[in-house]
């Protein structure tokens, strides 16, 4: 961090004041009177799903990531296609990839039900990731609300915001700078990585390529995802236990045990060493620093007061 230009500190700094004010915006309580059981709603959902398949939370907590990181938090990542608009489900790193729209839908039918346009599918969305990862063993936090949705979607914005698995350090530090996210905030939310599992496509270059891999770990990956073919195979991002918020994720990392190389990337002789070791041994700081991070990054550039609208079907506007 300290080779930042002057310039790009100062940038980090404005963009981590408009988060802030961002959240001076939003509100725990804006529902309190006009939807008292959301978040009832929400997490009775959410428990049923997660139980089903664990799976499912961290693909939640994901879609909400790739929600925030283009445009900011307007479940814009929820847009279908349509004839004049091509939307962000098929950018480079979601298509055949990012899932759990269906269960948002499922929530927004069962809220409408009981509030007829009154909530946003960007707040359903920012509970229910919340809830995936206190449902997986993760920490809880207070989710600040008053989000209003998209009108439209871009896959230019999407491929341009979103970091690919093939990004080092250096980019992942400034993509997330951009956002108002500092490297604290980037090594924690990588760290939801520890639940979830990732596609032999995107993990071969990393297992067949880098050398800042364990052998015995490359092997053992080798196995299931072959140098061509295979491309839907399926391993969990934590080779300990992916189905548990923990810090197990970490751990591998100090193991060069990473499954994607923009994991073994926060441990690889740079500035976020010292945080893995941090979390790798310090469950209480990992999971206060994953739900502040989580908070700042559900306030990056909300649509609020009149802006957007609140849509009754999450996948096409009004």
């Amino acid at each position: 961090m300290a080779s930042f230009s002057n310039g790009l500190l100062g940038t980090i700094v404005m963009l981590s004041l408009m988060v802030c004010i961002a959240q001076a915006q939003l509100s725990p309580t804006f529902y309190v009177t006009t939807c008292p059981n959301l978040q009832a709603i929400v997490a009775s959902v959410m428990t049923q799903v997660v139980r089903q398949e664990p799976r499912m939370g961290a693909s939640l907590v994901r879609l909400f990531f790739h929600d925030c990181f283009v445009n900011g938090c307007d479940a814009s990542v929820l847009l279908d296609d349509t004839p004049t608009m091509i939307g962000e489900k098929n950018a480079v790193t979601n298509a055949n990839s990012l899932r759990g729209y269906e269960v948002i839908d499922d929530i927004k039918s069962r809220v409408e039900a009981a509030c007829r346009s009154t909530v946003s599918c960007a707040d359903i969305l920012a509970l229910a990731s919340r809830d995936a990862v206190t449902l997986l063993g993760g920490p809880s936090w207070t989710v600040q609300l008053g989000r209003r949705d998209a009108r439209t979607a871009s896959i230019a914005a999407a491929n341009a915001s979103l970091p690919p698995v093939s990004d080092g350090l250096s980019n992942l530090v400034a993509r997330f700078a951009a956002k108002g996210l500092s490297l604290r905030d980037l090594t924690a939310l990588c760290g939801a990585h520890t639940v979830g599992a990732a596609r032999c496509a995107n993990f071969r270059p990393h297992v067949y390529n880098d050398s800042n891999v364990d052998p015995g770990f490359a092997t053992l990956r080798k196995r299931t995802c072959p140098a061509a073919g295979g491309d839907d195979t399926l391993v969990g991002l934590d080779a300990t236990s992916p189905t548990r918020f923990d810090v197990s994720y970490y751990r591998d990392l100090m193991a060069r045990r990473g499954l994607l190389h923009s994991d073994q990337e926060l441990f690889n002789g740079g500035p976020a060493d010292g945080l893995v070791r941090l979390y790798s041994k310090n469950g209480e700081a990992f999971n206060r620093d994953f739900a502040a991070a989580m908070v700042k990054m559900g306030s990056i550039s909300p649509l609020i007061g009149s802006a957007g609208e609140v849509r009754l079907n999450c996948r096409r506007a009004n």
